[in-house]
């Protein structure tokens, strides 16, 4: 199985603390590393700046990105349509999950619980 990340999930993967070093352990151990990492996340989590980005880049570079194609984009619509909720990106990470079979990990349940529903065999893991 495959751990998809969000954008909260990226940036809290890429601290540099035991918990979080604890946290990573934990899922190679589970066999869910490394995470995948939707294009689309890059664009939601990065500012450009160097400095702000570090946390994300770390875990960037620990990350395999999963590219949006024509096809997903159309599914994360059609999930969003459904659910009448969650951002684009969001949309975008609960398909991209579906299509790789995979669990997604989050630190906004909310939307993304209210989108997964409406997606086949994802399910999420909080942050």
């Amino acid at each position: 199985m495959s751990l998809v990340l969000d954008s909260g999930a990226a940036s809290a993967l890429g601290r540099r603390d035991r918990q979080t070093a604890a946290r990573i352990a934990a899922l190679r151990q589970r066999g869910l590393w490394p995470p995948i990492l939707p294009a689309v996340v890059l664009i939601d989590s990065l500012t450009g700046n160097r400095v702000r980005d570090a946390l994300v880049n770390r875990t960037v570079a620990l990350s395999v990105v999963h590219p949006l194609e024509g096809s997903l984009a159309r599914r994360a619509a059609q999930l969003r349509g459904r659910a009448r909720a969650g951002s684009a990106v969001e949309a975008c990470v609960v398909a991209t999950a579906e299509l790789l079979g995979a669990l997604v990990i989050t630190g906004n349940p909310g939307e993304l619980a209210r989108l997964s529903h409406h997606a086949d065999g994802v399910s999420l893991l909080p942050t």
